[in-house]
């Protein structure tokens, strides 16, 4: 997984995370791929989507029906998937979480990308915003004292 784009803060993060989630989980999914595609700037077609999820074609046509509902994508069959202004902001909101929360379990439980990727998809559709800001304030608080807190895990050992 990428880090956070270079034009968001953690402030700005913040904000984002904070408006209320329309979105099923599910169709964040969606919109969580579809954004890492636009990121690095990879067309990406419905097709290439199904296989990237693992879903049938008929039900990641019938998803980008409802992300085309809610004025999230630009999709026809023959052309690539794009975000549209308002699935720009939504799709940086679930991308944020994500890697929030990915940040955290490496860093702070030192648990495998892995594992910690896939703990994070599971996570950021149900995690209150009270949650993640202080799963941000100790992340970055970790960050900042990793020195002393490893020398302490040392003396208590």
């Amino acid at each position: 997984m990428l880090g956070l784009p270079y034009n968001l803060s953690w402030r700005k993060v913040r904000y984002m995370c904070a408006k209320t989630q329309t979105l099923s989980s599910g169709l964040e999914d969606y919109l969580e791929e579809i954004y890492i595609a636009h990121l690095n700037e990879t067309p990406l077609k419905g097709a290439e989507l199904a296989r990237k999820l693992n879903i049938s074609r008929a039900s990641v046509s019938e998803a980008l029906s409802k992300l085309v509902s809610k004025d999230l994508i630009k999709y026809n069959s023959y052309e690539a998937i794009s975000l549209t202004r308002k699935g720009l902001e939504d799709a940086q909101r679930v991308y944020a979480k994500h890697h929030i929360l990915k940040d955290f379990f490496e860093e702070v439980l030192e648990i495998s990308a892995d594992e910690a990727s896939e703990n994070a998809c599971k996570i950021e559709h149900i995690i209150s915003q009270n949650v993640l800001d202080r799963m941000i304030n100790f992340t970055d608080f970790y960050k900042k004292n990793r020195e002393t807190i490893e020398k302490l895990k040392k003396e208590n050992s």
